[in-house]
């Protein structure tokens, strides 16, 4: 049983590897207005956090905070990671209801954003 099972697991993780190399990643980095509650912040992350559930084309989702030694982030406190399957994933995202709803809640709180998109390789 196991030498079959060897060949499938080897077989999934090439897919896995090759799939991950051509991934759009999109990278969004939130700097908010000073004095802008914990509250609204807390909603905030929620709310993008709930966005691979509305738009199927996000294929992955990571959020964190700053927690660098280096203290270069400029005053950016999150980073998020979105991805997709291709750039066509990303070009539904960007005008999808649920994203417009979730940016027109963000950008009172917004004091910067800072956006990177690659292709993985």
């Amino acid at each position: 049983m196991l030498k079959y099972l060897l060949p499938v697991v080897a077989l999934l993780a090439l897919a896995g590897f090759s799939r991950a190399e051509s991934e759009y990643r999109h990278l969004v980095f939130f700097k908010f207005k000073e004095g802008t509650p914990a509250e609204e912040i807390t909603r905030i992350e929620k709310e993008f956090a709930a966005l691979p559930s509305k738009i199927d084309t996000i294929t992955g989702f990571e959020w964190g905070t700053d927690i660098s030694p280096e203290k270069k982030a400029k005053g950016f406190t999150h980073g998020f990671i979105v991805t997709f399957k291709d750039k066509a994933g990303l070009d539904v995202y960007l005008p999808h209801e649920a994203h417009q709803e979730f940016v027109k809640g963000l950008r009172p709180h917004l004091e910067d954003a800072f956006v990177f998109d690659f292709v993985s390789k």
